[in-house]
């Protein structure tokens, strides 16, 4: 690190070992305390994690939790670190197309363990030990594609952005309606005024498949990946 460089957050010296790691205090850790939380969001949500609440689910006080963690955005760091586990190796003997599919669907999986994870974009982009685990194995799937450093990032980030968008969706399916979104899309929509949408909700792309978001997944990810394909050659 260069002289001129502003310091580090205390979450990420702690998480790339620049600090020394915190003693037990009480039966607690950090580890212990993180992942409480996860489990708390995983079934609660995000919104419903604070910590006092953190505090009652671990049997502590809630200034205990202080000393292992400053606050809940600091907390949320932790988490995002921890939350997804490590990315999956390829499979052996697999293409770049194969081993990208394969890191995308895991990803779809993070996704639907730990959806709280979607409701962190406000927390900037991923600078802990953990998540860079997950970018550097999506670009070590391209790594013998013949793309430049940057056209591989930018085809990681492509994935990345889709299979988190179409999570979301497939997430929040699940607590609605998904039958009412399409109705209302047919009294609404004026072919006149929307012609290209009015043709794609008569053609039913708004409702959902017998075969469910997985499928649709699938197909939206097949789709990206030509379009990766065709820069390769």
């Amino acid at each position: 690190m260069a002289a001129s460089d502003p310091p580090l957050p205390r979450a990420l010296r702690l998480l790339w070992q620049q600090d020394p790691t915190p003693r037990r205090s009480r039966g607690l850790s950090r580890e212990a305390i993180v992942a409480a939380a996860i489990e708390l969001a995983d079934s609660d949500g995000l919104a419903a994690l604070s910590m006092a609440r953190l505090a009652e689910r671990l049997g502590c006080g809630t200034m205990s939790l202080y000393r292992h963690v400053a606050n809940k955005d600091e907390l949320v760091t932790f988490m995002l670190a921890a939350g997804p586990g490590p990315p999956p190796s390829p499979p052996q003997g697999t293409d770049w197309r194969a081993a990208l599919t394969n890191w995308a669907h895991e990803l779809w999986a993070v996704y639907h363990r730990h959806p709280w994870i979607l409701q962190t974009a406000s927390a900037g982009p991923p600078a802990d030990p953990g998540q860079l685990a997950w970018l550097d194995a999506g670009l070590a799937a391209l790594s013998r594609t013949g793309l430049t450093e940057r056209e591989k990032l930018t085809a990681v980030i492509a994935v990345l952005v889709f299979t988190r968008g179409s999570a979301a969706l497939a997430i929040e399916a699940r607590v609605v309606d998904d039958r009412a979104y399409p109705a209302l899309l047919r009294r609404l929509v004026d072919p006149s005024r929307f012609p290209a949408l009015a043709a794609a909700v008569d053609a039913g792309v708004f409702d959902q498949a017998d075969d469910g978001p997985l499928t649709e997944f699938h197909s939206g990810l097949g789709q990206l990946l030509d379009g990766i394909a065709a820069q390769t050659r």
